[in-house]
């Protein structure tokens, strides 16, 4: 794994020696509700994803628990939709 760390390090020219993370800063302009939605949505479901959790909203650390309108969750949320 290391030289595979070490070859993707030499291909950035922001590395002096090893890349783990892909490096991507390409914003992406939030122009409606529905892109919005999508990506509220993809985050609230990375924890699905990763097998934490069966529902987004049973994610401790998760907004997704003020967006399907339950308790409020850790920390104060402002809903976008």
């Amino acid at each position: 794994m290391m030289k595979q760390f070490s070859n993707a390090g030499t291909y950035n020219s922001n590395n002096n020696d090893f890349q783990l993370w892909i490096q991507n800063n390409h914003p992406v302009q939030l122009s409606s509700g529905l892109m919005l939605r999508q990506r509220i949505n993809y985050l609230h479901n990375n924890p699905v994803e990763a097998g934490f959790v069966c529902e987004p909203q049973h994610y401790k650390y998760s907004s997704a628990h003020d967006y399907c309108g339950g308790t409020q969750g850790l920390i104060d949320v402002v809903i976008l939709l």
